[in-house]
């Protein structure tokens, strides 16, 4: 005798519909020997199906027992009971059950994928059932391109893949015209006599009499089983088998990338709308920082120009707005900081606003008394002729040197200024030098559009004033610019007898400049987050809509033997596909958005970081979003998920 495979032990399973209980299996026992051919038949209502699908590892009876293979499987997880499914069960469904997307030799290799059979034995495999059930020259269709008898054999061959030693058929033949269901039996009975278990689901009498044994129920119990003995040639299964561990986390997340690729591909338009979200935020961080590190690099570099070994001595307190107007500062005061500790130069400066001719030309500009140190202090060399020395400051020499935008606004005629006279205060001025471009200061004012004169020269010829509008200091060593800093203003309180004047390092200026940038930075980057949030909210809701419509296909996968994990993962990454693919696809939008800003004259700076980062963030993304969608999709129950149409 042949031993058992299934038992069913006095196993009740009950519904609730509202305040009623509907007894679907009421006491059912039964035992199924290795190698039978067993049709269970019935009426709709009868509860065949539901014997089915807890027979199959797809639904668990409320109460009873129930063992697979000697193994009690009655209240096994969800996870065992998949694992039950792929090594024990090949299901024939009345509806093919085949995935829409899938050729012919994908849909037959699915099982084997969850068992974790390696990609080229699988394949073959396949493509040997499918010519065994003749379909050879039909590997590569996918179903909607097969009749109904050869989508069914796709089915058959996809319930032999995995070898198992029990088939399901729930009415194979429901689906197909005479001579292909006669082809199915055909088929069924031939795996009988290899040596297959068969369980035959029917309401045909006809269609019963193919089997050895007919079990009939009624009304949720077993009402006649003709317990015909298995063939003499079957197969038999001693005790319980050996289950494998099935697929590995590798394999699965490597069919979940098929997969998703599949589904990119076969939902163009609504892949489109998922990406654009991630591109759109992806895109928005990738522009948005490159901005915002252009305008923060632009405003450095201006304030570099300056020097950051420099400080600015200007009269009026700290914190008390002025003109420059105040009498405090003299060139006196220069000359005691100059001879300070560490302190490499001192200038003194006023600076004003003149109107210079020359011919017919006038134009009115700044005008800035300074030392003969100025383009050393300010590293701001002389393009044209020589900057005044030292002896034009003693003698109060009615030189000037030009700044670029001064010169070219005077001489627009291409003359050489150096050695031509101007007028400033009906005063003629020879120029005897034109500065150096050196472009916009950090606060967008044009840097060269000015006038130098010697300081003893302007405070009595042009400003008329004795006291100076500012110091700028030079220190030989920056890294003690505070301490220098501290003595300047002591010096000064010293002199002065009140604080009447303020102290500002260069250094002070171009951190607030970078902690005004930087939040500036920030803000960019926060605007782009959110648009890359509303992206990832769009891939859950996407994904939400794919796990609906795509029910039949998870209860098709965990009828063959996926489990909680393969179906999460598999969500879990074509969320995240969708997200890489739209992050690539946005960090060229953004760099492209870049380009064209930079050519229309913003400062644009990339860096591989926020296109790292944003990448990352798209990923991450599809993940965090994706989760829900994927938890849905995991915790569907097969039963359900196989009914949904």
């Amino acid at each position: 005798m042949n031993a058992t495979i299934l038992e069913l032990s006095d196993l009740h399973k009950h519904y609730k519909n509202g305040e009623t209980v509907v007894r679907a299996l009421d006491g059912v026992s039964l035992k199924i020997r290795s190698g039978e051919f067993v049709a269970i038949m019935g009426q709709s209502g009868s509860g065949k199906s539901t014997m089915m699908n807890i027979i199959g590892c797809l639904d668990r009876p409320t109460a009873g027992s129930y063992k697979v293979l000697g193994r009690e499987a009655a209240h096994l997880e969800p996870d065992d009971l998949a694992t039950l499914r792929r090594e024990t069960f090949g299901f024939v469904f009345q509806k093919y059950n085949l995935l829409a997307t899938a050729t012919a030799r994908e849909n037959v290799e699915i099982p084997s994928v969850y068992a974790g059979l390696p990609r080229q034995k699988r394949s073959r495999r396949a493509i040997e059932l499918l010519e065994r059930l003749g379909l050879g020259d039909r590997t590569d269709h996918r179903p909607s391109e097969l009749s109904g008898g050869q989508q069914q054999r796709v089915a058959i061959a996809r319930a032999l893949v995995n070898d198992p030693p029990v088939i399901l058929a729930d009415e194979p033949t429901g689906a197909l015209d005479s001579k292909s269901g006669d082809e199915v039996l055909a088929l069924l009975r031939k795996l009988h006599a290899d040596g297959r278990t068969i369980i035959l689901i029917t309401h045909a009498e006809n269609i019963a009499q193919n089997a050895e044994r007919i079990v009939r129920l009624q009304d949720g119990r077993i009402i006649e089983d003709t317990g015909a003995a298995a063939s003499a040639g079957a197969m038999s299964d001693d005790g319980e088998r050996e289950l494998s561990d099935g697929v590995s986390l590798t394999a699965s997340a490597q069919e979940a990338l098929t997969t998703a690729w599949r589904s990119l591909r076969v939902n163009l338009f609504r892949t489109a709308l998922t990406l654009l979200g991630i591109i759109i935020g992806v895109a928005a961080v990738v522009a948005m920082l490159a901005v915002g590190e252009g305008s923060r690099q632009k405003v450095l570099d201006r304030i570099s120009s300056f020097g950051t070994n420099l400080m600015l001595i200007r009269t009026g307190a700290a914190g008390i707005r002025n003109s420059g107007d105040i009498a405090t500062l003299v060139p006196e005061d220069a000359e005691a900081i100059k001879a300070l500790p560490n302190i490499e130069t001192a200038l003194p400066e006023r600076n004003g606003r003149a109107t210079a001719r020359y011919g017919n030309i006038d134009y009115q500009t700044s005008t800035q008394g300074t030392g003969a140190e100025f383009p050393l202090a300010r590293d701001w060399p002389v393009a044209e002729g020589q900057f005044f020395n030292s002896d034009d400051l003693k003698h109060y020499a009615a030189v000037v040197v030009l700044g670029k935008t001064v010169a070219k606004t005077l001489f627009s005629d291409g003359r050489d200024p150096v050695g031509k006279y101007i007028l400033m205060k009906n005063v003629p001025f020879l120029v005897i030098g034109v500065m150096s471009e050196k472009g916009a200061s950090p606060f967008g004012s044009d840097q060269d559009d000015v006038i130098f004169v010697p300081i003893t020269t302007g405070l009595v010829r042009i400003f008329g004033k004795s006291y100076l509008s500012s110091i700028t200091v030079k220190v030989s060593d920056t890294t003690d610019i505070e301490g220098t800093q501290a003595s300047i203003e002591t010096l000064l309180k010293a002199r002065h007898r009140t604080e009447d004047f303020s102290v500002r390092n260069m250094a002070s200026y171009l951190q607030a400049a970078m902690e005004t940038q930087d939040t500036f930075t920030l803000l960019l980057g926060t605007v782009a987050a959110i648009s890359l949030l509303v992206g990832g909210i769009g891939v859950m809701n996407i994904m939400l809509v794919s796990v609906v419509e795509r029910t039949r296909e998870i209860g098709i996968r965990m009828a063959t033997g996926a489990r909680m994990r393969d179906i999460l993962l598999q969500f879990n990454i074509e969320a995240a596909v969708v997200c890489a693919v739209g992050g690539v696809l946005g960090i060229l939008v953004g760099v492209g958005a870049g380009l064209v800003l930079r050519f229309s004259g913003m400062a644009v700076i990339f860096s591989i970081t926020p296109a790292v980062l944003a990448f990352v963030c798209a990923s991450a993304t599809g993940l965090i979003f994706g989760y829900l969608p994927a938890r849905k999709a995991a915790q569907l129950d097969p039963v359900v998920a196989l009914a949904s149409e």
